[in-house]
């Protein structure tokens, strides 16, 4: 092969590494994190799904962009909270087992990220409830040591508080878990960021787990508050009794 057949190759290789990059770029745009986000606090599961399929092709074109992968992850997270939320846990382990994939590969790609680490333990964790022993031993260690990792690279990512009090929301007190630390975890949440939805959600869930109705109705109405949309608060706010 002589020098001029090299160099034509060349530049058509990387002419074609270009437009897969670009392909892989306009799927990411078309799919942004709020797209993902209204999707679940909708309960649209068809609309996920959709958006899975788009992200999945961005993924694969672009297979070395660790924010393809976390996005991609994302959407799978988001994926499982709603089928938990319509009470349907093997849908829910079905997206998250799915989501792992891409999640540890955003963080094999970029492990100084909290944000990747903390949705990795996130994923691991939504395994967990449709099996809970057997979830527990294989994904368990997974769930603790990334969300740790996460806080430990940033330790005011108020996300990874939420995710760690969701675990420990959980995870029996006898086994290092409960109430008192989950609320612990949602409370340092907005102590770091005092509009974040979630943290309340899980607060007033936790709250009313400790029979504390009157707190959790408080909480619930506060996440309601800053998102008017999130259906799982509004049903849940619903479920709690007024006294």
């Amino acid at each position: 092969m002589n020098a001029d057949v090299r160099r034509l190759i060349g530049v058509r290789t990387s002419w074609l590494t270009m437009a897969l990059s670009a392909l892989a770029i306009a799927a990411l745009a078309a799919v942004a994190v709020p797209d993902l986000q209204k999707a679940r606090d909708q309960q649209n599961l068809s609309a996920l799904d959709g958006m899975i399929v788009q992200l999945k092709s961005a993924a694969e074109t672009d297979s070395k962009s660790p924010e393809a992968q976390y996005r991609l992850a994302l959407a799978y997270s988001y994926a499982a909270e709603v089928a938990m939320e319509l009470h349907d846990k093997k849908r829910s382990e079905s997206y998250a087992e799915a989501g792992i994939g891409p999640a540890r590969k955003a963080v094999d790609w970029n492990g100084g990220n909290a944000e990747y680490h903390r949705l990795l333990g996130e994923i691991c964790g939504q395994v967990i409830p449709a099996s809970p022993l057997m979830g527990t031993l294989k994904y368990g260690p997974c769930a603790k040591d990334e969300i740790d990792k996460a806080i430990q690279l940033d330790s005011k990512l108020a996300l990874a508080y939420v995710s760690r009090g969701v675990g420990n929301y959980y995870l029996p007190s006898s086994m290092g878990g409960g109430v008192e630390l989950a609320l612990k975890d949602f409370d340092k949440a907005i102590e770091l960021d005092p509009n974040l939805t979630d943290a309340y959600v899980w607060k007033a869930v936790t709250l009313r787990k400790a029979n504390r109705d009157a707190e959790a109705r408080q909480a619930f109405q506060k996440a309601l508050q800053l998102d008017p949309n999130r259906i799982w608060a509004k049903e849940q706010l619903a479920k709690t009794p007024a006294r």
